[in-house]
């Protein structure tokens, strides 16, 4: 089964990533782990919400919003799309993931295609 990891965090938390010197090569190593068990899909960050562009479509008409959908103190920052046997091996390498030690990693199942 397929799970979305969405990785959040607040400033806090995310000044926190920026000064624990080792949490850029922890990620690239829990990837590469990830990877090596076959269970890593797509990983990667997010440029900040304030890059973002909200689309909605109303009465036929786009409409084009800057910024995110909702203001919000966390933010999701990045994803991984891993393939687990169930929903405790998702878990377990959520916690292993290095955000946790700062933010939050939201598990999710995807539906069946």
């Amino acid at each position: 089964m397929r799970y979305m990891l969405l990785v959040c965090g607040d400033l806090p938390a995310y000044e926190a990533m920026q000064a624990d010197g080792s949490f850029l090569p922890d990620c690239d190593a829990w990837a590469d782990e990830m990877r090596r068990r076959g269970a890593l899909v797509e990983t990667g960050g997010l440029r900040p919400p304030d890059d973002a562009t909200t689309v909605r479509v109303r009465g036929g008409e786009v409409l084009l919003t800057d910024g995110p959908f909702a203001e919000t103190k966390e933010v999701v920052a990045g994803f991984s799309l891993i393939e687990c046997a169930d929903l405790d091996e998702a878990l377990e390498a959520a916690a292993r993931h290095p955000v946790a030690r700062h933010g939050t990693i939201e598990v999710r199942p995807l539906l069946p295609a």
